[in-house]
Parts: structure tokens; sequence; C-alpha cells
């Protein structure tokens, strides 16, 4: 969709903001840019719908060499999300989100209706926010509109340039879920900007981490952690990109071990005999239908009447499959557990250890330094490490 060959910007006093820059980005992929203030990284973005011009190269969008479009009929099918959103003041927030389409042609009704849609697409109800001019909105409320506005002519191609950055760090991180949110409906392809290495790791299908006007690497963000491409991006990723990395690991069902199990209608004397040959001194509750209802003890199991549903406990520790290793690891700490149930919906598919949860860390660095699925890696492979 965005294709960047050979691009150089150099200004008349002989600085050089991005030298002989060349990638690709895929057709509804979320790529950030990534790197310290001045790398050019900005520069990169500001080019794609030219309010900077390159100073040689080619960009091409959808196939189309951009120096061949009008730069005004550009901008207008690409949106734009600044940190600062530049909202119209005096405009109220339904006819700020339908500002690009009234300009492009769209009657008012149609506008306005696309405008209500992105609203509720951001998380803000058009009959409460509509009316609301931007100085009645929280930050965040106002960076949800800057996105809904950058969005409502429906454009192929979206940038962002630190959309996040001037919001407490509460709100970003829920801006971000709602954007990952959105842009799983949505799917447009993505420049984001940011120098914050865990917002481009946790936002970016892939990451662009730059030097000094040069991309250093360009990869997912399991391989930026995993497997740095030089010293330079091993700095800037940081000596925690391992535990960077578990917010990018997703957990996988064969990164789980198979408890002892029990089910609600088996008798707990027998449960309790099979717990004891087995040497298991808990087991996890399951319906017939193979649904997590919760965990026993097995001295729970022991002696007096009663059903398995009477004597067990409420699985707090648990995570869905898909989950990232962060979110499990987190779990584990939140409740104290030396593991963490697994489901897919109500589901059980077994459970993570602290072992596990390692393996799963490790097979993941493997699987992208060899290029293979992380169940092709070796287990002795990862052992050994």
């Amino acid at each position: 969709m965005i294709r960047f060959e050979e691009v150089t910007k150099r200004y008349p006093d002989g600085t050089t903001a991005v030298d002989g820059l060349s990638f690709e980005v895929s057709e509804g992929e979320l790529v950030t840019l990534v790197g310290p203030s001045g790398c050019g990284k900005t520069t990169t973005m500001m080019m794609v719908n030219r309010l900077i011009e390159p100073t040689s190269g080619r960009i091409l969008v959808n196939g189309e060499d951009i120096a061949d479009v009008d730069p005004v009929r550009l901008r207008r099918r690409i949106g734009y999300v600044i940190q600062q959103v530049g909202l119209f003041p005096h405009r109220t927030v339904l006819d700020n989100t339908a500002t690009v389409p009234a300009l492009i042609g769209w009657k008012r009704p149609k506008a306005r209706e696309r405008a209500a849609e992105l609203l509720d697409l951001v998380g803000l109800d058009p009959k409460t926010y509509g009316p609301r001019y931007p100085h009645q909105l929280s930050g965040g409320q106002r960076q949800r509109v800057g996105v809904a506005r950058a969005l409502a002519a429906d454009p192929p191609v979206l940038l962002m340039d630190e959309p996040f950055g001037a919001v407490d760090p509460v709100v970003r991180e829920q801006l971000q879920d709602e954007f990952l949110r959105m842009q799983a409906a949505v799917r447009k392809t993505v420049l984001l900007v940011t120098h914050d290495i865990e917002e481009a790791v946790r936002l970016g299908d892939r990451i662009a981490v730059y030097g000094q006007g040069r991309i250093e690497q360009y990869d997912t963000p399991g391989a930026v952690l995993g497997t740095p491409a030089s010293p330079y991006v091993a700095s800037f990723v940081g000596a925690d990109r391992g535990l960077k990395r578990l917010s990018v690991t997703a957990i996988e069902p064969g990164d789980l071990e198979q408890p002892p199990v029990v089910r609600l209608d088996e008798e707990p004397e027998r449960a309790a005999a099979r717990l004891r040959a087995d040497g298991a001194r808990w087991a996890v509750v399951l319906d017939a239908g193979g649904d997590l209802h919760g965990w026993v003890a097995l001295d729970e199991l022991s002696g007096g009447g009663g059903s398995i549903t009477s004597r067990g406990h409420r699985m707090k520790a648990w995570v869905p499959v898909g989950a990232p290793l962060k979110q499990a690891f987190g779990v584990m700490l939140q409740h104290d557990a030396g593991w963490v149930a697994v489901v897919d919906g109500s589901r059980f598919l077994g459970v993570l250890t602290p072992a596990k949860l390692h393996e799963a860390l490790r097979r993941s660095v493997d699987a992208d330094a060899q290029g293979v699925a992380r169940e092709q890696v070796d287990f002795d492979s990862v052992s050994d490490v």
C-alpha cells in the first residue's frame, strides 16, 4: 500500500533528515516508526501526504507515485492525526468530525451521519458528545475525536504523529486499547510515529527502528525485541527487552500443561481416590461439556456428603488463549498463583505455569531467529538456554 524507494530528504543547510529510505507497508498493516528525537521518523511520515517534499526517490501509495498527485487531493485521501489534535474550537464535535467529508463534497446529512458512526466507533456516544465543543472534552476525548475525524472520509491510509503522547499514562493505555479495537474493525494502513518503544511494540504489526535518518531494523515487534539487528537496536529497545517481549508473545495451546481434572457430576470420594493414586493435591473442576467451573483441593473431596460443586472454588486466575504472556504473568502475581487456567471462551484448555511461560518466551525468540513456527523449535534448544 505504501512503498518508499530510496527516499532522501536533504535541507538547503546540508542537514539530511532521511537518507536512502526503502521499505514497504502492506495493506491493512499498522507500522510504528520509533526512534529518538530528530532521527527522521516524523519527516518520513509527513512526506507521505506531501507536507514535506522528498529531495530524491519515490513514494508510492497504492501503486501511484504521489509526486504526480495534486497535494490537496492527496491529503483528503489520507487521514492525519497529530498529538495536539487540532480541533476547530468554534465547531461542535460532530461538525469537527464531519470536516473532511464536507470538504470533498458530501451532503451535510450524509457527512453528519458518518461522523456519528465514527464517534460511536471510538467510544463516544454521538448524542452525548456530538453537540459539545472541544473545550468541553477531556484530553483523551479530544484525541478520540481527532482519530474519528481522520477516519471520517474512509481513507485507505492513516498517518498518526505521537497521537497519544499528550495524555496521562492511564488514559494513554485506554486510548491504545480503543485504537487497537478500532483497527481490528476497520483495518486501515497506518504509519504511527512514536518515541516510546513500549507503545511501538504494543501497537505495531511491524516496527521501524530509526537511527539517524536510516532504519536500523524493520521487523515484527517480537523479532526486534528477541533478535535485535545491531548493538544500537539492542540498546534502544533496552536491557529489559525480554520483559517487553512478554507483551507481544501470545499464549498458544502448545504452551500448556494438563493438570488433574474432576467433573462436576463425579462422586467426591471417587475423585479423591483418583487424585491420591496420581499423587495430585488439587484438580481443575469442569462441567460435562469441558467448560471451566473452578478448582478443588484433595482434602476438600474427602469425607462427608455433598457434591463437588459445593466443595470447589471459583477460578480467579485465568486468561483467554491468545492473550499475551505478560497478561498471564500479571494474573499470577495478582492472585499469588502458581499457575493460571487458559480458556477458549469458557472451554478449559490447560494451565500455564511459570516454567511453561518461560519456555514459551524462549521458543518464541528462537522461532523468530530461525524463521520457523514456535512448535517447530526443538525443545532442547529452549531448555539449554
